[in-house]
């Protein structure tokens, strides 16, 4: 049977030939409805994720705009100390040289190879901490031997970008530290990149002060050491995370006299950006795009220092036709610097990795560059050279009970002894960190029309706080007004609790008589409900992740996804104030999930609410530390938050009263058998409280209406 397309009856007054998609259909269907949603400008589930990119891509331009503005010797050296200056402010003092008490060196055990010698050491770093590294010896060269530090990337020291290349080094005559990065091999307990490394977010850190003191700490054994050569600096060279961390390191330690990253960088704007790739927390520092800190400034900043840049031509991460323009940006700074000749790349035909023929490119380059002898004898990599050490041959047993998480719960501790909490103290520094002032632009909007039901009159709504973002609403009016009002934020969507007589829609009285009812509006904050974004292709990776994209984004922004939150909140509050029959005085703010905690933060930006309640919501931001691994997204783990506050300070600090039920632990579990205590040490009445979700809308209305 020949098949034939078929009209398509749209609606009653047109007929439509030949559609050919559900898209084009619905372009030109009528509304049948009056309380529809409003019809946003563009795609709700890409918006945030386009306004992150659009931002980012801002501070890329003026990054690059800034680069290109500086000329002449004083220009470049002005570039420069901009560059190290911020990259300085990223990590304050570490515990390195002179900052620094004796390494405390111990050789684990040692291993003969084929023409070098293997010591497995362990010295001290941050308190407590040790730095697990394998040294590799010459045994066919005399000392003392020039040296070269590797710090690994995302694989532990027996993996063959590490073992392969920091061997042949030592068989050219080269004494090789191979340094374990935290989170992997003997370093893994308490150094996950993800669920650990996101901690010092909080307390004001980055977790990249660990695998770069750990680097730089490796120097300062060397110098220890009587059969290394110090007189030409060090080399440092590292694959994928070790090549970042190199280039970090050579930043920030004049003793770094060659540095090659391998597989590391490609323009900002590329992988991280317009790709979104799921980076880690240490390469997403506070403000590293607000300070415009792109990796092209990173590598120009190092000018005259001699840089190897090396990558595969079939990398699968840092994609050869982003890395190649890279490469000739900095190159050519280096030529308008006057040090063209201390700037090389080299393309192999290889994937993601550190070759051996990367490595024999390497040594060619170090012997010209840092030991001014390009007729240094080379020993050609063999096939052999391509088999690993034995991993028992790399074990260092270090003391694994000084973690980048336990040292950031002893900074959260010290935090909390340190912080003068008070509602004006708490209040002000909300307010600095949001980037409000007291008072707050009523956001544009647009209406759907009024529905009535039942009491209420119904209405959808959709907010515009600024350009790039639309935050759909439900507003429910009662039908004879009402003075009164709740705002509403769910980080599950704003129609949650209100479908099928949910306790919101109890809390409005929305079958109650007129005078029992009042108005209720609930809005989906950027990220939430009817805009949460759309998962793209890396975020399917198991480091991935859509909320591990923005958080780490936006602190990289140094604009918290949280505060943006709050402040569609505050946005939110405004207009809701200007309604016609509302008091703007008698609005309370009700909140659950992380919902609470952005309700909690608003109200105390505010100060003029009437009330606040939350349930379900995240018991303290230091709760997140005291686990192994939190159920919570990543965007609650606030940059900078417990510098000023913690949600039971904060909450006992608010001038309105407030009631926070069934509060969760960190990894949202209840936190029932601790209630009693908790309301023992707060100075709140009825501050915490356990709730059958049944009727909490109950306990709404009867909060509301006993204020």
């Amino acid at each position: 049977m020949k098949a034939t397309r078929k009209s398509h009856h749209i609606s009653s007054n047109k007929e439509v030939i030949g559609i050919h998609t559900p898209l084009e259909a619905y372009a030109i269907m009528d509304k049948h409805t009056t309380q529809h949603p409003v019809e946003p400008f563009f795609d709700l589930r890409d918006m945030l994720r386009q306004y992150m990119i659009e931002r980012s891509l801002l501070c890329m331009e003026q990054a690059r705009l800034r680069g290109t503005s500086f000329g002449g010797e004083a220009g470049f050296e002005d570039y420069k100390r901009i560059v190290r200056k911020h990259v300085q402010n990223i990590y304050g003092v570490l515990p390195i040289g002179k900052n620094a008490g004796p390494v405390n060196a111990e050789i684990s055990n040692t291993f003969d190879g084929d023409g070098y010698r293997i010591e497995n050491v362990l010295f001290e770093s941050h308190p407590g901490w040790q730095v697990c590294a394998t040294v590799f010896i010459p045994t066919q060269w005399q000392p003392p031997f020039p040296a070269i530090v590797v710090p690994c990337g995302h694989s532990g020291r027996e993996g063959i970008n590490y073992n392969a290349p920091a061997r042949y080094f030592a068989k050219n005559g080269y004494v090789s530290v191979l340094v374990e990065a935290p989170g992997m091999g003997e370093k893994w307990q308490g150094n996950n990149h993800f669920t650990d490394g996101i901690l010092p977010y909080l307390v004001g850190e980055t977790s990249s002060r660990y695998f770069i003191a750990d680097a730089l700490r490796a120097i300062d054994y060397l110098e220890t050491r009587p059969d290394v050569d110090m007189n030409h600096g060090i080399a440092m060279t590292g694959v994928s995370g070790g090549g970042v961390t190199t280039i970090f390191s050579a930043l920030l330690d004049d003793r770094i006299s060659l540095a090659s990253p391998s597989c590391a960088v490609a323009p900002l704007s590329t992988l991280d950006i317009t790709q979104c790739y799921s980076g880690c927390p240490e390469s997403h520092m506070w403000r590293r795009y607000a300070n415009l800190l792109d990796e092209a400034d990173l590598l120009c900043a190092l000018a005259p220092t001699p840089v190897l840049m090396m990558t595969g031509a079939l990398d699968e991460v840092f994609l050869i036709d982003d890395v190649k323009p890279l490469m000739h940006e900095v190159k050519t700074y280096y030529e308008e610097y006057g040090s063209g000749d201390r700037f090389e790349s080299y393309i192999d035909d290889k994937g993601h990795c550190y070759s051996l023929t990367q490595a024999r490119e390497f040594i060619e380059f170090t012997n010209r560059m840092l030991l001014n002898n390009p007729e240094r004898h080379i020993i050609e990599p063999t096939e052999a050279d391509e088999i690993c050490d034995p991993p028992e041959h790399l074990r260092a047993n270090p003391d694994k009970s000084a973690n980048m998480h336990s040292l950031t719960k002893i900074r959260a501790d010290e935090l909390e002894e340190e912080r003068v909490n008070s509602t004006e103290g708490i209040q002000e520094g909300i307010r600095k960190l949001l980037g409000v002032g007291e008072s707050v632009f009523i956001p544009d909007s647009r209406s759907g029309n009024p529905f009535r039901a039942f009491s209420h009159i119904w209405q959808q709504v959709m907010l515009c706080p600024e350009a790039g973002i639309e935050l759909p609403a439900t507003l429910l009016l009662p039908v004879d007004g009402s003075s009164r009002a709740i705002l509403h934020i769910d980080d599950a969507g704003r129609n949650r609790l209100l479908d099928r007589q949910g306790f919101l829609t109890a809390a409005a009285g929305y079958l109650e008589p007129p005078e029992l009812s009042s108005t209720i509006m609930t809005v989906d904050l950027r990220g939430w409900g009817d805009t949460t974004p759309a998962v793209y292709p890396y975020d399917l990776v198991s480091w991935g992740g859509v909320d591990r994209y923005l958080a780490h984004t936006s602190a990289a922004l140094g604009d918290p996804l949280m505060y943006m939150r709050v402040r569609d909140a505050l946005g939110a509050l405004a207009y809701l104030r200007n309604q016609q029959g509302i008091d703007p005085g008698k609005i309370v703010l009700t909140g659950c999930g992380l919902g609470g905690v952005v309700a909690l933060i608003a109200a105390a930006a505010d100060g003029n609410v009437e009330g606040v309640i939350v349930w379900d919501t995240l018991v303290s931001f230091k709760s997140l530390i005291d686990v192994d691994d939190f159920a919570w997204p990543a965007e609650a783990v606030i940059p900078n938050v417990l510098l000023h506050f913690d949600l039971p300070e904060l909450a006992e600090s608010l001038p309105m009263p407030v009631k926070i039920i069934n509060p969760l632990g960190a990894k949202k579990e209840s936190m029932e058998d601790q209630i009693a205590a908790m309301n023992e040490n707060s100075g709140c009445e009825l501050y915490y409280l356990t709730e059958e979700a049944s009727t909490i809308g109950k306990v709404i209305q009867s909060f509301i209406t006993g204020i």
